[in-house]
C-alpha cells in the first residue's frame, strides 16, 4: 500500500544516488547482497543481545540498500531477470532474519512468549504473502496489493523494536500482534485478488 504513495517521492531522493554510485563502478547486485548481508549480521547480532534501540538504527540504514539498488538499475536501463531474482530472494532473506532475530530476543531475553508467538505468525505471514504473489505471476495472474507489504511491515516491527529500546513498554509486543493480525489480513487480500485474477 505503502510503495503506491511513496514511490516517486523516494525515487527523487534515491535515483541520484544510485547514478553516482554506478558511475563509481558498483553493480546493483553488489548493493543488493551488500545491503542483506548487514541487515542479517545487524538484526542477529543486536536483537538477541537486547540492543533494540542500535539494532533498529543499523537495520533501518542496511534496508536502505534495497532502495538504492532499484535506483541504480535503474540507472543503467532497467535491471536484469538475474538481478530481480536476486533482488526479491535477498528480501525474504532479510525479512526471515529481522523477524527470526526479533523473536529470540521476545523469547530468550523478554521471556515473553506471547510477544514470540506474534513474531512466529509475523515471520510465517511475511513470507507466504510474498509466495502468494511470486506463485501468481508464474501462473499468469495477479496477486498485487494489500494492507502490509514489506515496506509496511518492516516499519511496523522497526518501529515497536525501537521504542521498545528507548524504553517504551510492550512496544514491540504491540507492534507485532498489529503487524500479525494485518499480515494474516493480508494473505486472505492476496489469495481474494489471485481467486478474483483467475476467474
Amino acid at each position: 500500500m505503502l510503495n503506491l504513495f511513496a514511490r516517486e517521492s523516494v525515487s527523487r531522493v534515491t535515483d541520484p544516488i544510485g547514478a553516482w554510485l554506478v558511475r563509481r563502478g558498483l553493480t546493483p547486485n553488489a548493493v543488493t547482497v551488500v545491503g542483506t548481508v548487514g541487515t542479517c549480521v545487524a538484526a542477529l547480532w543486536f536483537f538477541p543481545r537486547g540492543q533494540l534501540f542500535v539494532g533498529t538504527m543499523v537495520v533501518t540504514l542496511c534496508t536502505f540498500f534495497d532502495l538504492i539498488d532499484g535506483a541504480m538499475a535503474r540507472a543503467v536501463g532497467g535491471g536484469t531477470r538475474f538481478g530481480a531474482v536476486l533482488d526479491a530472494s535477498c528480501d525474504r532473506i532479510a525479512d526471515g532474519a529481522v523477524f527470526a532475530a526479533i523473536v529470540w530476543w521476545a523469547f530468550a531475553v523478554e521471556g515473553d512468549q506471547v510477544a514470540a508467538a506474534a513474531g512466529l505468525v509475523c515471520l510465517v505471514a511475511a513470507q507466504v504473502i510474498s509466495y502468494v504473489k511470486a506463485r501468481a505471476e508464474a501462473t499468469g495472474l495477479s496477486a498485487d496489493g494489500g494492507l502490509v507489504e514489506r515496506a509496511e511491515r518492516l516499519i511496523i516491527a522497526l518501529v515497536g523494536t525501537g521504542l521498545q529500546g528507548l524504553g517504551v513498554p510492550n512496544a514491540a509486543g504491540v507492534a507485532l500482534w498489529l503487524l500479525a493480525v494485518l499480515a494474516v489480513i493480508t494473505v486472505v487480500q492476496r489469495l481474494v485478488a489471485v481467486h478474483r485474477s483467475a476467474r
